[in-house]
């Protein structure tokens, strides 16, 4: 009588109420200068801990990329990478995609992970953006995106900030944008630092979402936005909407 009242009560439970810790990724090993490990106002740590309050297990690859590295891990994150990713790390990182892994990265600049991102068939510009309105601190590269597009991760998000953040382009389809700055925003083509004849006007990209194989990725044209500084407001309710996404899909399987 006991045992089949166990049975039943342990088939009343949720799948979630057996699974494992998810287990998230930072990458570190590509000269990056904002850690989780550390305090102050630009590195990572809040965002650490918000994840870990929503049920991660966070940890931090100083090493190469590679099948061995990534095996285990639910999300990878990549932010702020200084120095390029090798050819073997993107095949390890496309692999992690193809098997179900979840990928957001976030650009400090965008020469390093340019070959990353032109396989995932997303450009991003040489000039960050700036805007005629919504500045937060009376700086045009200090702005608040308010044109979002339905999707998990936008979902109950007003706004955000970004602080220096460069316009990406989608121009192989899989990927899609689902935050925009607005049509007031440019980029100072002619450097002469103001909005003047040359410059281009137009609204730019600054979230890309989309999927690889089994996998997804989410790609920010702003690691600044994740900051201890910064991690608050509507910058804050991205970071958990991101969590949640993170946890979406199922567990990398090789």
């Amino acid at each position: 009588m006991r045992l089949s009242l166990l049975l039943c009560l342990l088939l009343m439970l949720p799948i979630s109420a057996f699974a494992e810790t998810p287990r998230i990724l930072f990458d570190q090993g590509h000269r990056q200068a904002f850690l989780i490990e550390k305090e102050g106002p630009l590195q990572l740590s809040n965002l650490a801990g918000l994840f870990q309050k929503q049920g991660w297990q966070t940890d931090r690859n100083t090493e190469k990329l590679s099948s061995e590295t990534l095996a285990g891990a639910d999300a990878l994150v990549i932010s702020g990478a200084f120095s390029s990713l090798n050819p073997e790390e993107i095949d390890s990182v496309l692999s992690y995609l193809r098997h179900g892994g979840k990928l957001a990265v976030m650009i400090h600049i965008g020469q390093p992970l340019m070959p990353l991102l032109h396989k995932l068939g997303i450009d991003v510009g040489n000039r960050v953006i700036n805007e005629k309105q919504n500045q937060s601190n009376g700086k045009t590269i200090d702005f608040a995106v308010s044109n979002l597009k339905p999707h998990k991760l936008t979902k109950g998000l007003n706004h955000f900030v970004i602080y220096g953040g460069w316009p990406l382009r989608v121009f192989e389809q899989k990927g899609q944008p689902i935050a925009s700055s607005s049509t007031h925003s440019w980029v100072d083509l002619n450097q002469d630092k103001r909005l003047s004849k040359g410059d281009l006007m137009s609204p730019f990209d600054v979230i890309i979402t989309g999927d690889y194989g089994r996998g997804s990725f989410v790609v920010f044209a702003d690691d600044a936005i994740f900051q201890n500084r910064f991690l608050q407001g509507g910058n804050k309710k991205l970071a958990e909407n991101l969590s949640r996404w993170l946890k979406s899909r199922a567990i990398y399987q090789v």
